[in-house]
């Protein structure tokens, strides 16, 4: 054999092992993602049975099938009430609202190249307190009705979102001045609401002090609906730029090398970040480390490639959110804490972990 051949042979093989490590690497991230999915159906079906009347999931599952196969599957009306009208949509709920936050924190923390970067740290949750605190305690707005509340947090925050992009925008879209923009928004917003808290009365600055606590138990199956939809629309957007993301993680100047908009491709995917944000936290209220945590362990087990990363967080993010009400809704029962604080329990610990294991090619 000639040397010629016998280099070719060589590289072929090594080709064919590079091919077969990529789709092991490939793989054990599919993996991932498919057991993520099987214990978010699992614990749904869990999740479904905790209340005054008790059934099991393998009910729970069958008055699901029902619904979508009524002549295989059978189910009773009472088990059927139960599931479809009372708890199935504060399920989901979780579902779609731990996705959203997660997928939002992912995808702030890939184009700020910042790990502490979340829609909480950029100052998005504490426009949407004062948006909630100003309909509550001045009872003003810019929607009226039943819609009051969960239309001012939307409105201030994309407001402050705006606010954000405007001020970066002044002195240059940078990672750096849009977190200090964010950081700027998120002390004014929240000296505003304390402000608003001061002059409230009791039973106004109580609610309010509720509704930033965060909880699952205002759903519906119209605002799993509106969740759902803006969630799943927006992160399909957020992956269509994954690749965008993944360059910005090496830096400005390369990532325009070769070919990404930096300024146009940042600010898109932080307005998408945002409103997904601005459309979770309206309707549950403050629901904290979702978005900081969901994405760091997914990133150890999947790595920063966002194109798995973003819907890996999301799934990872909705397993913590109705794994935390889940616990809220039996630690103490009859009483439901607020899932709020449930998640600030369960994250910091795992912060602290993750703090503390971190390696460092993580970032």
């Amino acid at each position: 054999m000639s040397e010629a051949e016998t280099i070719s042979k060589e590289g072929a093989i090594e080709a064919s092992e590079l091919k077969e490590d990529y789709a092991s690497f490939v793989g054990r991230k599919v993996l991932f993602i498919l057991l993520s999915l099987a214990g978010i159906v699992a614990l749904a079906g869990v999740a479904a049975t905790l209340g005054s009347a008790n059934i099991t999931p393998a009910e729970v599952y069958t008055a699901i099938l029902a619904r979508f196969f009524p002549g295989t599957f059978e189910t009773t009306d009472f088990i059927n009430t139960i599931v479809w009208q009372l708890r199935l949509h504060r399920v989901l709920m979780g579902i779609f609202a731990g996705m959203g936050l997660a997928v939002a924190g992912a995808a702030m923390q890939g184009i700020l190249k910042n790990p502490l970067a979340s829609p909480f740290t950029l100052g998005i949750a504490s426009a949407a307190s004062f948006g909630a605190s100003l309909a509550i305690i001045l009872g003003a707005g810019f929607v009226s009705g039943q819609w009051l509340i969960v239309g001012n947090a939307f409105i201030f925050t994309m407001l402050a979102s705006l606010t954000v992009y405007g001020l970066a925008k002044y002195k240059g879209i940078t990672p750096e001045t849009m977190i200090l923009a964010g950081i700027a928004i998120m002390y004014l917003f929240s000296a505003m609401t304390s402000f608003l808290q001061y002059i409230g009365q009791a039973e106004q600055v109580q609610e309010v002090v509720f509704w930033a606590m965060g909880s699952l138990g205002r759903s519906s199956w119209e605002k799993v609906g509106i969740i759902a939809l803006v969630t799943v629309v927006c992160t399909l957007a957020l992956m269509y730029f994954s690749w965008d993301i993944n360059a910005l993680g090496a830096g400005d100047e390369t990532a325009k090398s070769l070919g990404v908009n930096v300024e146009f491709v940042r600010v898109l995917c932080m307005m998408l970040a945002s409103l997904i944000t601005a459309s979770v936290i309206c309707f549950t209220g403050t629901i904290g480390f979702i978005g900081l945590v969901a994405p760091h362990i997914t990133r150890m087990v999947v790595g920063g490639d966002h194109r798995f990363l973003l819907p890996a967080s999301g799934l990872v993010g909705a397993l913590i959110l109705l794994g935390a009400d889940t616990l809220a809704r039996t630690i103490l029962a009859p009483v439901i804490l607020p899932v709020g604080i449930m998640t600030s329990f369960l994250g910091v610990p795992f912060f602290i972990y993750l703090f503390l294991k971190r390696r460092k090619e993580y970032w």
